[in-house]
């Protein structure tokens, strides 16, 4: 491990839409961090990635990152199904790691890496950065300050009309890709509910192919109960032809309703980079509202804030302080994941058992 006052060297694997929209960017944007090295063979990654981050050096292999003179720090952007044998590879290297969630297939192996990682007392977090999303920072507040009494329901969307598969590994139809939406954006729907409402006893699916050629769900709803009693009803989806609100937050005495995405990864995909004040603020015409019947006014949505992800985890390097997103907390939502999709199979109602 480097020095306090030399940043710590990060090695990302991968250089695709996670490696290279969010992972790169936020690394070099972050102080304490700079990307080192990126592991990838693919020459137009590799032109693309040196035209972006003119320092950056280049390993044909992951393993690189891990052997000889390894890096400070691992972040996995590479396909689903890479995450468990690459994470595990480098912690029994000594190397801390960042996966991109999913962080694993099964609830199983995502404990076993919990388990691996504090054996060896290093850091393994899991990029969930919907969490630092303006929409949930702003809902958050509003549940800290009271301002909707007793939450009954919560209702989340991500929602998109794409009549037309892509194709890719992501919405493959081979198990061992971990593909679909159950898995891709479910993991950040699971992960904000468990978030903001805390554990889930019972979990109820409908999962769908529904578009012509597709080959894994691409529509797909949640409804989580909550040990404390909230409901969360969660949808995501690739068939929508009008999209419904991404929050929909109802309380004993108001409600929270929000439209539209966060503008932090539209900026991301444009090239844009943090730094400026006004990153990931969005117009007065975006904000929710809050309120009950016919008296209902708009709320300031707070600025989304994805560098405090990295932020967080240079900390937790430096200082020994709980990593912003733990592997533990991502085992409890593939928890929920694997109770919805066999809940969708089977269609039934399945129980969850509560943790100590």
């Amino acid at each position: 491990m480097s020095s306090p006052a030399t940043p710590l060297r990060v090695g990302l694997v991968g250089y695709g839409l996670a490696g290279s929209v969010f992972h790169a960017p936020l690394i070099a944007a972050t102080d304490g961090l700079v990307l080192d090295t990126i592991a990838t063979s693919n020459p137009e990654r590799r032109e693309q990635a040196r035209g972006e981050h003119p320092d950056v050096r280049f390993a044909d292999s992951p393993e690189e990152l891990w052997t000889g003179d390894p890096v400070d720090l691992v972040v996995l952007a590479s396909p689903n199904r890479t995450h468990v044998p690459l994470a595990t590879a480098a912690l029994r290297a000594g190397v801390p790691v960042v996966v991109d969630k999913p962080l694993a297939g099964t609830a199983a192996e995502a404990y076993e890496l919990a388990a691996l990682a504090k054996d060896r007392g290093l850091l393994l977090s899991v990029f969930q950065n919907r969490r630092w999303d303006n929409d949930f920072l702003t809902l958050r507040r509003l549940l800290d300050d009271g301002e909707l009494g007793t939450v009954q329901r919560f209702e989340s969307r991500f929602e998109r009309w794409r009549p037309q598969p892509k194709g890719g590994w992501r919405e493959s139809g081979d198990p061992a890709e971990i593909g679909g939406l159950l898995y891709d954006l479910g993991s950040h729907l699971v992960d904000q509910a468990l978030t903001l409402f805390g554990p889930a006893v019972r979990v109820y699916a409908e999962s769908d192919v529904r578009r012509p050629g597709a080959q894994v769900d691409d529509d797909t709803f949640i409804a989580i109960t909550h040990a404390g009693g909230v409901r969360s009803h969660l949808w995501a989806s690739a068939t929508t032809a009008q999209l419904g609100p991404r929050f929909r937050a109802l309380g004993s005495t108001a409600g929270y309703v929000k439209y539209g995405l966060d503008p932090q990864e539209a900026a991301l995909r444009d090239g844009l980079r943090p730094g400026p004040a006004d990153w990931g603020t969005e117009p007065e015409s975006a904000w929710g509202t809050l309120g009950a019947g016919d008296s209902v006014h708009p709320v300031p949505t707070l600025p989304g804030d994805y560098p405090a992800y990295y932020a967080a985890v240079a900390a937790a390097l430096r200082d020994g302080t709980a990593p912003p997103v733990t592997a533990l907390e991502a085992a409890a939502a593939l928890e929920v994941l694997e109770a919805a999709r066999r809940s969708a199979r089977e269609g039934r109602t399945v129980e969850l058992e509560a943790r100590a």
